[in-house]
């Protein structure tokens, strides 16, 4: 697996599969589990056909523990969607794992026994304020279980300030917020704003204090600002923009080529 950004000057483009409330949540159609597993497969495909390096997994259940608490059939729905897809796509596409708000080691089970490569957390360290309760970071107990599981080769993306996370407690500058998370574990780090400007700066100031950690853009990238914010980082979480019918639609492969097509551009 080609770490994130870290070999040669290619940029790592990770395409988000959103998926409908699965079982084992208040929204869950019942039934319609076959067609969520067909439509995230046929997701995963169109963004691999387009030439993204991976994508990212992600339950979109509408309500959420703001902790570990995963019901048994939503972990086991995630396990099936993470393994078809990584059953039907190439060895070398990366597929990412993202649980509720922060349910960090079910993420990590499920990409460990079902072909997963990385998780994304929303909270590695420190905790952050959300409509659904306070989500925190508990970095002992996710390396404990990685560890106990022997996932060490399932990569850690920790977002450090996203529309997932702002640091609660105190306006702590971001290039801290990345340090404490790599020195916690994270092998790379995610940052996201609206103001394109914010993010330039928030990637200048990790790279000075955390040398060498790639640096991920969690959100905000579209086609028009790809050349710009991607110049800076070493990859970008990417959904919307590549999306038919808006948020949540099907992956366009035409869409993820010319995003890729931008991308290219830069190596």
């Amino acid at each position: 697996m080609r770490e994130f950004g870290m070999l040669g000057t290619r940029k790592t483009v990770l395409g988000m599969v959103h998926l409908p409330p699965l079982p084992g949540t208040p929204f869950h159609e019942d039934g319609s589990f076959g067609q969520i597993i067909d439509t995230a497969v046929g997701s995963a495909l169109a963004l691999a056909e387009g030439g993204a390096d991976g994508c990212l997994v992600q339950t979109v259940d509408r309500v959420y523990h703001p902790g570990e608490d995963s019901d048994p059939a939503r972990t086991a729905a995630m396990a099936l969607v993470v393994n078809a897809i990584a059953q039907a796509a190439s060895d070398d596409f990366q597929v990412g794992v993202h649980l509720m708000r922060n349910a960090l080691k079910a993420s990590l089970a499920v990409a460990k026994v079902a072909g997963g490569s990385y998780v994304r957390a929303s909270a590695l360290v420190g905790a952050t304020l959300t409509p659904h309760g306070m989500v925190e970071g508990h970095p002992l107990e996710v390396m404990e279980y990685r560890a106990k599981i022997h996932a060490e080769r399932i990569k850690i993306i920790a977002e450090v300030e996203s529309m997932h996370f702002r640091w609660l407690g105190g306006d702590k500058p971001v290039a801290e917020v990345a340090r404490a998370a790599v020195s916690s574990g994270a092998d790379a780090v995610a940052v996201a704003d609206r103001d394109e400007g914010r993010v330039l700066e928030m990637i200048a100031a990790i790279r000075e204090a955390v040398p060498g950690v790639p640096v991920i853009l969690a959100g905000y990238t579209t086609h028009q600002n790809a050349a710009r914010l991607l110049a800076a980082a070493d990859g970008a979480f990417v959904g919307r923009c590549l999306e038919s019918g808006g948020w949540g639609g099907q992956i366009d492969a035409g869409r993820v080529r010319a995003y890729m097509d931008i991308v290219g551009g830069l190596d």
